[in-house]
C-alpha cells in the first residue's frame, strides 16, 4: 500500500525570499512585507518549534520589539528590571540603566517568541513555506535567481529578487553562498534546560560571574537564571568561551545539571532540568561571506552575537531592519558588509579581544573578583553586556568604550565580517 506525499503549497516567485523563521527572519519578513514587497517566509522546521537560546530579551531586543510593532507580545510578560551578579563570594543588583532603551527587559520562550514574530508577519502579508529547506540556489553572474527547497512534498524552486539569509548559527544557505565562520576569535557553546519554581515571577535576572564544573574547577564561562513568568518555569543555563587555539572541549550537560543544584535553594527550583539543550555559537561577526549582489546574512548567520554572553536576539531584530531598509539600494555585496561594520564593528572587536582573555580560566579571578566588588563597575559590564552603548552615547563609558573598539580594530588581524 502507498501512500501520497502529503502537499506543500511553494510559491513559485517572490520580490523576496527570507530563509530562515527565528526572531531575525520573521521580523525581516514583516518589515518587508509592511514595504510594499511580495515575500515568502521559508523554514525547514514546522511550528511551532523550540531553539536553543537563554530567552532572554535585554532593553535593546523590547525597544526593537515595540519598533516592529510587537510592543504589546510582551504585555503579561515578566518585567526584568535588572540583573543580580554573582560570584567570589559577592551578590550585587544591578539596574538596568535608564537612556536610549527601556529600563526593562523581558523573557519569553523562543517556542512562542519566534511563532509570535512568524505570525505577524503573516498578518502583514508574508507568505509561509514550512517545512521548507533551502538546500541549493542558482546563480546568474552572481545574483541569486532561483532558489531551491527542499519538502516533505519534494523539491520546488522558486525565483526570487533578492534575498534574505536568517537561517541561524549553522547558517546551511550562507554555506552554500560562501559564508565562513572563522573560529581564530572568540566563540561559545551554551546549554539550556528548563526547571519548575514558585519564583518564576521574580523581575530580576540571575547571573553567576564564577562558574564552576563538578569538581570544583573555574571554567571561563558564565551561569544564568531567567525566569519565564506565569509558566512557572526558569530557563537556567551555561556559557562558555572557546577558540580555535583553546577549544571548549567540556561536557555541558554535567556542569548544567551542577548549576542548576547550585542555584536550587537561591531559586526555590523544585524539580529537575528538563529540556536540556546546547548549541554552537559564532561570535563577534567572526564569519565573511555576509552578503553578494541582491542578498545578506543578518542575525547568527552574520555572527551578530554578544561575544562576551552570547545575546543574540536584539542584533537579529535590528539586522533585519537595517536588511530591509537597503532592499532597493543596489549591489549589497560590500555596501552590507560596510553597514554592519558601521554598526558594529568596534563593539565587537574590543569585546571578542576580551572573551578571548576570559577563554583562559587563570585570568577571570583577576578581572572579576575586584570588579564584583564595585557596583560602578557592574554597572558598566551589564551595559556593555546588555548591547546598550550606541554610537549616539556620549558619556565617558561610551567613549572608552568605542576607544577601545577602534584601536582594537586596528590591530585585529581579521576585523569583524572580514
Amino acid at each position: 500500500m502507498t501512500t501520497d506525499a502529503p502537499r506543500i503549497d511553494i510559491p513559485t516567485s517572490a520580490d523576496v525570499l527570507v530563509v530562515g523563521a527565528g526572531p531575525g527572519g520573521s521580523a525581516a519578513a514583516a518589515h518587508a512585507a509592511a514595504a510594499g514587497y511580495d515575500v515568502v517566509l521559508a523554514d525547514a522546521a514546522a511550528f511551532p518549534r523550540d531553539k536553543t537560546c537563554g530567552d532572554g530579551l535585554t532593553p535593546r531586543a523590547v525597544a526593537e520589539l515595540d519598533t516592529l510593532g510587537m510592543g504589546d507580545l510582551l504585555d503579561g510578560r515578566p518585567r526584568l528590571d535588572g540583573l543580580q551578579l554573582n560570584g567570589w563570594g559577592r551578590s550585587v543588583y544591578v539596574p538596568w540603566p535608564s537612556g536610549r532603551f527601556p529600563t526593562y527587559g523581558s523573557a519569553i520562550a523562543r517556542t512562542e517568541l519566534d511563532d509570535a514574530i512568524r505570525r505577524f508577519a503573516l498578518g502583514r502579508g508574508a507568505r509561509m513555506a514550512a517545512p521548507a529547506k533551502a538546500v541549493d540556489v542558482v546563480l546568474d553572474g552572481g545574483r541569486i535567481t532561483s532558489v531551491v527547497l527542499d519538502t516533505p512534498a519534494g523539491r520546488h524552486r522558486i525565483r526570487v529578487g533578492q534575498v534574505i539569509v536568517a537561517d541561524g548559527v549553522r547558517s546551511g544557505l550562507g554555506k552554500i553562498l560562501g559564508r565562513t565562520w572563522h573560529r581564530d576569535t572568540a566563540y561559545g557553546v551554551a546549554a539550556r534546560a528548563y526547571v519548575p519554581s514558585p519564583l518564576s515571577d521574580a523581575r530580576v535576572m540571575g547571573s553567576h560571574l564564577e562558574l564552576r564544573g563538578p569538581d570544583g574547577e573555574l571554567l571561563p564561562g558564565y551561569g544564568w537564571v531567567f525566569p519565564l513568568g506565569s509558566t512557572g518555569l526558569l530557563n537556567v543555563g551555561v556559557g562558555a568561551l572557546a577558540t580555535a587555539e583553546r577549544p571548549a572541549s567540556m561536557a555541558l550537560r554535567p556542569i548544567l545539571e551542577h548549576y542548576a543544584r547550585m542555584v536550587g535553594d537561591e531559586w526555590q527550583i523544585t524539580g529537575n532540568p528538563v529540556r536540556i539543550a546546547s548549541a554552537l555559537l559564532p561570535m563577534g561577526g567572526a564569519v565573511s561571506g555576509v552578503a553578494g549582489p541582491n542578498w545578506m546574512l543578518v542575525g547568527d548567520a552574520a555572527a551578530c552575537v554578544n561575544p562576551l554572553n552570547g545575546e543574540g536576539i536584539d542584533y537579529a531584530l535590528e539586522t533585519a531592519r537595517l536588511a530591509v531598509a537597503r532592499l532597493g539600494a543596489g549591489d549589497h555585496t560590500e555596501a552590507w558588509r560596510a553597514e554592519l561594520v558601521e554598526h558594529y564593528g568596534t563593539a565587537f572587536s574590543a569585546a571578542r579581544r576580551l572573551a578571548g582573555l576570559l577563554t583562559m580560566p587563570r585570568t577571570v579571578p583577576i578581572l572579576g573578583r575586584p570588579g564584583i566588588r564595585s557596583q560602578r563597575l557592574m554597572s558598566m559590564v551589564v551595559r556593555v553586556m546588555g548591547n546598550l552603548i550606541t554610537p549616539d552615547d556620549a558619556d565617558l563609558v561610551a567613549r572608552a568604550w568605542r576607544s577601545v573598539g577602534h584601536l582594537s580594530s586596528r590591530v585585529d588581524d581579521r576585523p569583524p565580517f572580514s
